[in-house]
């Protein structure tokens, strides 16, 4: 039974990295924000606009639990999913987790290539963007740094890079 968990800040590539990783190892693959919106029937924004995020944080950890739960997963989980409640130790006792770590420019690359919409950077401009990623990168350290393993993913901007990331992660999870 193998159970590998994926943290890490908006735009450091846990879906693109977990979606890949799970099909390399033939296993089941789960990103917890897709997972809350697929059994709410809601996007994460509206239930973070219409209940708050205290509501919301609660909401993602009993769902953190249930597919933490699953055997032969891969799960991506939102950039905030360590740092409320017990659910950096949580994840540390179920499964093997990795902290896919970028710089602030990095993750600021990223999140401005990106096709998603995230409510939390709309409307910023660089500099503001860049800004953000920084203190709130700062704050969130702290959780992130609990992962059992730290993998730099400030290359992901091709599927040739990708592929040489999972083959990496592959090796620092002895798969």
């Amino acid at each position: 039974m193998k159970r590998i968990i994926l943290i890490g800040y908006m735009g450091s590539g846990k879906t693109t990295v977990g979606r890949q990783l799970a099909l390399s190892l033939g296993l089941q693959f789960y990103d917890l924000d897709w997972y809350i919106e697929m059994r709410y029937h809601k996007k994460v924004s509206e239930i973070f606009a219409e209940q708050g995020e205290a509501h919301f944080r609660d909401l993602e950890s009993r769902m953190l639990h249930e597919v933490a739960e699953f055997e032969d997963v891969v799960v991506s989980c939102g950039g905030g999913t360590p740092c409320f409640g017990d659910n950096m130790q949580y994840m540390n006792q179920q499964a093997e987790t990795v902290y896919l770590k970028a710089t602030p420019e990095v993750l600021c690359a990223h999140l401005s290539m990106g096709r998603t919409v995230r409510p939390l950077i709309l409307g910023k401009t660089g500099d503001e963007l860049q800004a953000y990623i920084r203190q709130s990168l700062a704050e969130r350290e702290p959780f992130y740094s609990q992962a059992k393993h730290t993998l730099d993913v400030s290359l992901l901007d091709n599927f040739e890079k990708i592929s040489i990331t999972i083959k990496l992660l592959r090796e620092e999870l002895g798969l």
